[in-house]
């Protein structure tokens, strides 16, 4: 299958479409999002997984515009917190969704821990938890039917005091080792380059070609 140029992802995430606009400008696709079709209601994603909530989006998407439709669902997944947040990420501080919120609520989370152990934090002098963004990308034909099913992760370790501007959702704390920042101090470019999404739509494309 080849994508038409344009396609539908399933997200009013305007972080996360800054970054597929991006990826899929570069290979001369456009984007739309739910934001260019506000008649269409909340999705309830209740799947127990990323992969099942991305499929969900996906296939209520599709069925209502009758078009292809790619949808991601991604989260953080902290060692030390037995993989929470997980698929309850974007709400871990509850509604309304609110990044500062569930910063605050992680990093309180993990104060209440035993500090780590040396040489287990030596990547970073504050680390509270090893940690990974995953990333799990569906997209299905214009009936639902499922197309791809990709996923793709990060990892790193979350700190106490958030760094950087840029990103969204838990960037600021989430701090890669081998290259000594955070998600929120990378251009877009350089995240998308080792993301768990960028790594999710480069699957995305080798299925496609």
């Amino acid at each position: 299958m080849r994508l038409g140029a344009e396609v539908v992802i399933a997200t009013t995430n305007a972080g996360k479409l800054k970054e597929f606009e991006k990826m899929f400008r570069e290979k001369g696709i456009a984007v739309k999002s739910l934001l260019d079709y506000p008649e269409i209601p909340d999705i309830v994603e209740d799947g127990d997984t990323f992969a099942a909530n991305a499929l969900i989006k996906a296939r209520a998407v599709a069925r209502r515009l009758g078009v292809p439709a790619v949808a991601d669902d991604s989260g953080l997944c902290v060692d030390r917190l037995n993989g929470a947040p997980g698929v309850y990420s974007a709400r871990y501080a509850g509604e309304p969704k609110d990044d500062a919120a569930n910063n605050r609520k992680l990093v309180g989370e993990l104060d209440k821990l035993e500090p780590l152990p040396r040489p287990d934090d030596a990547a970073h002098p504050k680390a509270l938890s090893p940690a990974r963004f995953v990333s799990a990308i569906a997209l299905v034909d214009a009936d639902g039917t499922p197309l791809a099913e990709v996923e793709g992760t990060c990892e790193g370790v979350i700190i106490r005091e958030p760094r950087g501007s840029g990103g969204f959702g838990y960037d600021p704390l989430f701090y890669v080792p081998q290259l000594g920042r955070t998600l929120a101090e990378l251009t877009l470019e350089e995240k998308n380059a080792l993301s768990h999404r960028g790594q999710a739509i480069r699957k995305l494309w080798d299925f496609l070609t």
